[in-house]
């Protein structure tokens, strides 16, 4: 079966948005709790972990293909580099290939872009880095699985990291079947009609 080209959204904010999105929803398939701040005026787009340890994050996409290969991806705000301390991660998307880059934000200090997606470029190392989060954030195995589970009962969502989901039915099979575990485990409740009003 041949691959579907992704339909990409032209107007750049909407994109953003839907990338924070689908960040949200990724991040959700590792385990990791993420949040979304109220507005836009944050340096940072999500937070990911639990009171008392988070990790704010910045989320960009790209679809700007390099005539050598590889993506840039814009890392900068208004065309100036983030201030030191405006996030502890970006959270780079590459549309094209649907891989993430996880980049700690030290790594891309005083930058304005950088080259993803490149062989044996500088950032490969950060692609799928979900552990990461799941370190900074202070998210254990053992703490995505709630007490007196076993790691049989836990969601396919809290896989090992190799076994995670690969393409959109894998991710829409793993999401269907975290939230058919969390309603076997009473986590979600269904919406209760008041008999009496």
């Amino acid at each position: 079966m041949k691959k579907q080209k992704p339909r990409i959204i032209e107007d750049k904010k909407l994109r953003g948005e839907w990338a924070e999105s689908v960040f949200m929803a990724r991040a959700g398939e590792h385990g990791l709790p993420v949040s979304k701040p109220w507005g836009d005026m944050n340096s940072y787009d999500c937070v990911v972990g639990s009171p008392g340890k988070f990790a704010a994050v910045q989320v960009k996409c790209t679809i700007s293909e390099l005539s050598s290969g590889g993506y840039k991806c814009s890392v900068c705000s208004h065309n100036k580099p983030y201030e030191e301390g405006a996030f502890d991660f970006l959270a780079a998307y590459v549309v094209m290939e649907d891989a993430w880059y996880i980049v700690p934000a030290a790594e891309i200090r005083g930058m304005k872009s950088i080259s993803l997606s490149t062989p044996g470029g500088k950032y490969e190392p950060y692609r799928e880095a979900w552990h990461l989060l799941r370190e900074a954030a202070a998210v254990s195995e053992e703490a995505k699985v709630s007490s007196g589970d076993t790691q049989a009962e836990a969601a396919p969502a809290m896989r090992p990291a190799a076994s995670f989901p690969r393409n959109a039915l894998e991710r829409v099979e793993a999401a269907m079947n975290f939230a058919r575990s969390q309603l076997e485990r009473g986590t979600v409740r269904p919406d209760k009609t008041d008999e009496g009003s």
